[in-house]
């Protein structure tokens, strides 16, 4: 290798580690846009939906249990599974109903 060689390897390393940034921050930059911005918009959704939950809601338990809310409490919901068939559930354990959605 001669003096020639080396000097010019040189530069391209430098400008090479700065296009290495800017890829890692556009990658981070999709990946927030893409991943991260849609799941804490539905994460508000749904505490909007349990901080909204009132008598006579469909509601789906985190464990598939359908049901009515029956009574609304600050930390869970009273809810009726079946005639005369009722279970206390924590509110952070309940999703909303999308089987009766009007068409």
């Amino acid at each position: 290798m001669n003096m020639f060689t080396i000097l010019q390897a040189a530069p391209a390393q430098q400008g090479g580690g700065w296009m290495m940034w800017v890829m890692l921050a556009l990658v981070f930059v999709i990946m927030w846009f893409f991943m991260i911005r849609p799941q804490r918009k539905q994460q508000k959704e749904l505490e909007q939906f349990r901080s909204s939950l009132k008598k006579g809601d469909k509601v789906v338990t985190i464990g598939g249990i359908f049901g009515t809310v029956i009574e609304v409490k600050d930390g869970y919901i009273l809810m009726e599974i079946d005639n005369n068939v009722k279970i206390r559930v924590s509110k952070n354990a309940i999703v909303k109903d999308f089987t009766e959605q009007p068409q």
